[in-house]
């Protein structure tokens, strides 16, 4: 297949493949399929799709295991350990800058239609909704973690220096305990991340600065696919798309119905908890611009500043091109991606 005929945007992002059938064959194609972390309701609509039998109906035998972090995800699809995975585009774009690499993997489907990238504070320590009381504070994050990477990008959009504040490393599960010990003033969250301590914190007592108002205008986590499996079986690529794009409707239509099936993954998981963390999600799975260009869609130009400013901050030698990032041949039909309310 020709590389420059990969990519459709906006209305135009209607897939060049037939629709795969919506019987299930006799045999199922097996599919490994990796998250970027843990199960919770962050993740609802690849579990609907599987408990509802939507991977079934395209003729899909379908199982995900949890990620330890983009990168793992994105390495364990390349290396062929797994079929499809879920993973951050940033992270994605660094991979595929290096060549010996770069035809390994592709992002399919855009989840996240903003990185929810935050850094929340408390009040009571000088954090304000305003990114310039960050200045000289001290924030908690993991020692390799998408928020803080992505730091230097919403500096520069923000006029201020990348060292403004200092960096605590803190292991993921800590940042909590830290932050309200008074360890530290802030600490990094995915914002969907950040409902167990939204649960022990009165939200008037926190300030949460999202990238997206510093005018950083990153996608986050997307589904890839290996390009040995979108060559080798197209229609098992379009047909875990489609069965997630319902899952995806289900979820935003009924998402305390999606969380039964979230729990019957993970019972320990909270019910209440796992809904208010999707509330969050889904204002950064479908946003304003999905309207033009549909759920799992992207705006070229985006993508492009995206490219630029990844390779910019971490001198990246050479950065792939819109094609070396994205493969959207296999996306549902726009009409069937199109937000419902």
């Amino acid at each position: 297949m020709h590389r420059r005929q990969l990519l459709k945007f906006a209305a135009a992002c209607a897939p060049v493949l037939p629709a795969p059938a919506l019987a299930a064959p006799a045999r199922l194609t097996p599919i490994k399929f990796t998250l970027d972390f843990r199960v919770t309701g962050q993740v609802a609509p690849f579990f609907v799709a599987l408990a509802k039998g939507y991977y079934r109906e395209q003729g899909l035998d379908v199982s995900i295991d949890v990620g330890s972090g983009s990168v793992a995800s994105i390495t364990r699809v390349a290396s062929g350990a797994y079929d499809l995975g879920f993973g951050d585009i940033s992270s994605l774009i660094e991979f595929n800058a290096d060549a010996g690499r770069a035809d390994l993997v592709r992002a399919v489907y855009q989840y996240y239609n903003r990185a929810p990238f935050v850094i929340i504070g408390r009040r009571d320590r000088g954090l304000a909704n305003d990114w310039r009381s960050i200045a000289g504070k001290r924030i908690a994050a993991a020692a390799v973690e998408s928020t803080r990477r992505a730091w230097p990008m919403a500096a520069k959009q923000l006029g201020m220096k990348a060292d403004a504040f200092e960096w605590v490393t803190t292991d993921f599960s800590q940042r909590d305990n830290v932050l309200i010990r008074g360890d530290v003033d802030g600490a990094t969250y995915f914002h969907d991340s950040a409902v167990s301590l939204f649960q022990r914190v009165p939200a008037e007592q926190l300030a949460v600065l999202k990238y997206s108002d510093a005018g950083l205008q990153l996608y986050g986590n997307a589904i890839l696919a290996s390009t040995k499996l979108a060559a080798a079986n197209p229609n098992a690529v379009a047909g875990f798309l489609r069965a997630t794009q319902r899952g995806l409707h289900d979820t935003l239509a009924d998402p305390a119905g999606a969380m039964a099936h979230v729990l019957a993954r993970e019972p320990l998981l909270n019910a209440a908890t796992e809904v208010a963390r999707w509330n969050i999600t889904a204002g950064y799975v479908s946003g304003a611009d999905t309207r033009q260009h549909g759920l799992g869609g992207v705006h070229r130009a985006l993508v492009e500043q995206q490219i630029a400013s990844v390779g910019e901050t971490f001198g990246l030698k050479a950065k792939p091109a819109l094609d070396g990032v994205y493969d959207l041949r296999f996306l549902p039909p726009m009409a069937e991606r199109a937000p419902k309310a």
